[in-house]
């Protein structure tokens, strides 16, 4: 009896994943795919390439604030609000206060705000902008602990219909430029973060006459190692912009801020793989800290499956880039250049960010610091280097090798914890696969699409046995019995090629 039971468990496991994954799809389909649907919008609302580069790099200003506003709250509220033994009301009282206080530090620092250049004249909406964000995190990452799923899924939706409305009042309406992308995103941020705390009913769970002090220290000792690794994490993805914008003033006939305004929209399609990662991370979290049975072989199971994905979109991704982006304002078209190597960053970034779900289920953020850091010193090295050797594009090797450095120290750090299996030869051969494609996008080889789509339907094919194991878990979710017949044909075809 036992063991016709274990089956059933193990299978629940994967069901829950799905289900989970599908509703935080719902979620980030209108919140995090905005920027899918908005950036070729931006290219025509913004009055020139300057002006994106701008906004672009005042956002990544204030992305750089909010760790230590928040002082890395945000995934200690969902760690620790998983906890059974934890007090919910303490939890989301310890996180607000933590961000209110960090808050406040912020503002005593706004004399050293306003020395930033080219920030000064933006400083208000920035901290406003930091605020907003930490209070939205806050409230989302709250709700998620108490597994109220589909409300972020119906978040998300109002959220993004708000945001797009506030980009075509502040950017058409008003021409307002960097200052209108700014209060767009701080408006939609406020009235996600009010949505949830009525719907949610989150005031009844602020307390600050109880304040669990040990409670407070634990969290904060779980949460404060993941400033300098959110910050590491920062440089490696966001530094780009500010070498570029700082190192090729002049290059190609164009200004730092320019080049930096065409890397930003260069970043449109691999956001289709990272989006897709906190897709799956937001319910993958869920499922890493609360399935104990038979954790190794689920993770690496869930591993295999999740990284086969990754390949084939970013396989897509390479064949497309070019004529995808003929759908951008002519003067962007340019950004193409960008593209392949950050898919490949974006793919590992996704691998870097499933490991980090280990040290979350152990409670060993400081491992995530140190291997961060590590990515991010030789991200800023290879940063300088890649523009002096191959222009502005050389940011975008830099960024996939520091990827790939973070991925490997965290696995090799992460098995002193648990046993996973990664199935390198396989992950070898995908990475090779890719590589190869960048590099024909890149050298514009005759008849390049041809062999791109060549490569891509090889990925496609090599990998297609583990993405059908997120399938055959995904489809009778949607489709109920009638997936039924279909799940048998294709676990036949699947049995007879890849077994």
């Amino acid at each position: 009896m036992e063991e016709k039971k274990a089956p059933a468990r193990g299978q629940n496991k994967y069901e829950k994943l799905a289900g989970n994954t599908m509703i935080f799809a719902i979620s980030s389909f209108s919140s995090k795919l905005l920027t899918l649907i908005v950036q070729p919008f931006l290219t025509y609302a913004m009055r020139d390439v300057a002006s994106m580069g701008i906004s672009k790099l005042l956002s990544q200003c204030a992305n750089l604030l909010i760790p230590f506003v928040s002082m890395g709250m945000s995934n200690a509220i969902i760690r620790f609000g998983l906890d059974k033994g934890n007090s919910k009301k303490q939890v989301f009282t310890n996180g607000l206060l933590t961000i209110l206080l960090g808050y406040g530090v912020l503002l005593l620092c706004w004399p050293l705000l306003q020395r930033v250049p080219g920030v000064a004249g933006y400083g208000v909406l920035l901290c406003i902008y930091v605020l907003t964000s930490c209070l939205r995190t806050l409230c989302t990452q709250f709700i998620r602990s108490r597994e109220m799923n589909r409300l972020v899924g119906v978040d998300g939706v109002l959220c993004t219909f708000a945001t797009l409305m506030f980009y075509v009042l502040y950017l058409v309406v008003l021409d307002m430029g960097a200052e209108g992308y700014l209060l767009a995103i701080i408006c939609g941020d406020a009235a996600s973060s009010l949505f949830l705390f009525v719907t949610g009913t989150l005031w009844r769970y602020i307390d600050f006459s109880r304040i669990n002090r040990t409670l407070w220290r634990e969290m904060l000792r779980f949460s404060l190692p993941m400033i300098p690794a959110q910050i590491s994490f920062w440089i490696i993805n966001a530094s780009d912009m500010f070498f570029v914008n700082a190192l090729c003033e002049g290059y190609g006939g164009r200004s730092g801020t320019e080049w930096s305004g065409l890397l930003s929209t260069g970043y449109f399609l691999p956001t289709i793989l990272t989006t897709l990662g906190t897709i799956f991370y937001d319910a993958w979290q869920l499922s890493a800290v609360t399935e104990e049975h038979g954790r190794s072989r689920f993770y690496s199971n869930v591993f295999k499956s999740y990284a086969s994905v990754m390949f084939c979109c970013a396989g897509g991704i390479l064949w497309l880039c070019r004529p995808v982006m003929l759908i951008m304002k002519s003067s962007y078209f340019d950004a193409w250049q960008f593209v392949p190597y950050l898919t490949l960053a974006a793919v590992f970034s996704c691998f870097t960010q499933f490991m980090n779900s280990i040290y979350v289920v152990y409670k060993q953020s400081t491992h995530s610091l140190y291997t961060m850091m590590a990515g991010a010193v030789a991200n800023c090295v290879m940063n300088y280097l890649g523009i002096v050797w191959f222009g502005p594009v050389g940011v975008t090797y830099a960024s996939f090798l520091a990827m790939v450095l973070v991925f490997v120290l965290r696995v090799i750090d992460s098995r002193s914890m648990i046993r996973l299996r990664l199935h390198l030869p396989h992950m070898g051969v995908n990475v090779a696969l890719l590589v190869a494609e960048a590099g024909i996008t890149l050298a514009e080889v005759p008849w390049y699409g041809l062999w791109t789509g060549l490569l891509c339907a090889v990925v496609i094919a090599y990998n297609f046995d583990g993405v059908w194991t997120l399938g055959r878990a995904i489809l009778p979710r949607l489709l109920g019995r009638r997936a039924a017949p279909l799940v048998r044909l294709v676990d036949g075809v699947v049995q007879k090629v890849y077994h």
